[in-house]
């Protein structure tokens, strides 16, 4: 059964403590880093490109999250890709705020066409990225992950990846068509900055254990969904959400994953 899947890679995760190496926004850095080491996984937070080699030489995998753009990330951003694809690590692509400017959904078009294993999105970037109609609240989703799933799946199919798209409902979507849909997660979760770049470096870390993109991605999501519900109950506001989300995935064990985690998985075997 998937669940047992999941809860065997979480498991895994915190026995091998995989490095990520995300190039990421100047926003999220903090809270990405501590997410992973919550997990038991361990962070780098480097972009500089002279240093790119020896850093993903001990990495297990990148991940690349285009939130605050510039020239320089954008160039080391490519530069990384190709060091990565060389040694063939697993590669994430958080294509933050693609439609809202030129700039973003180029840059993750450009990125998105060779080597990466899974994008992870909202769906308002799934639809820019298909070249669909979608509007975006800077880089926050006004569009329901139900109804981009037919662009996720176009997506998948010509770039021959899966796509990790998060809302109220998340989704994990293949070529062969949607993975998964998992329910866990809270509202609140949308008022905390970072928190699906956060999804986007937990992804890298279970790539890094879990050579089936697919179930790491939904090993991710339902990890994320299930701290979210946890912390809620005992958040008094945003501010103790974002702790008690974090002592939420270092303590969660194995009793309370099986009672709260919810996942259609009829198309998992």
């Amino acid at each position: 059964m998937s669940e047992h899947l999941i809860w065997q890679n979480i498991r895994l995760l915190r026995e091998k403590s995989p490095l990520v190496h995300s190039i990421t926004n100047q926003v999220v850095s903090n809270f990405n880093a501590n997410v992973l080491l919550a997990v038991g996984a361990s962070p780098i937070m480097a972009h500089a490109e002279e240093e790119l080699q020896d850093l993903l030489n001990i990495a297990q995998a990148l991940v690349l999250n285009i939130g605050t753009l510039d020239m320089p990330q954008i160039s080391a951003m490519k530069k990384a890709q190709t060091l990565a694809m060389q040694q063939n690590l697993p590669i994430v692509l958080d294509p933050v705020g693609a439609g809202a400017s030129a700039l973003r959904t180029q840059t993750a078009l450009h990125l998105l066409k060779t080597g990466v294993r899974v994008l992870r999105a909202n769906a308002s970037e799934v639809l820019a990225l298909a070249g669909e109609s979608a509007q975006t609240k800077g880089v926050d989703s006004t569009a329901d992950s139900k109804n981009a799933l037919q662009a996720a799946h176009t997506l998948a199919k010509t770039y021959h990846t899966t796509v990790c798209m998060s809302g109220a409902v998340d989704y994990v979507v293949t070529e062969a068509g949607v993975f998964c849909a998992l329910h866990n997660g809270q509202s609140m979760m949308t008022k905390i900055t970072g928190m699906g770049c956060s999804a986007s470096t937990l992804v890298g870390a279970f790539l890094a254990v879990e050579e089936n993109p697919a179930l790491a991605s939904a090993s991710a999501m339902a990890l994320m969904g299930i701290a979210g519900d946890i912390a809620a109950k005992e958040a008094k506001g945003v501010g103790s959400f974002a702790v008690s989300f974090l002592d939420a995935l270092g303590n969660l064990d194995k009793e309370t994953f099986f009672k709260h985690i919810k996942i259609d998985n009829q198309s998992i075997s």
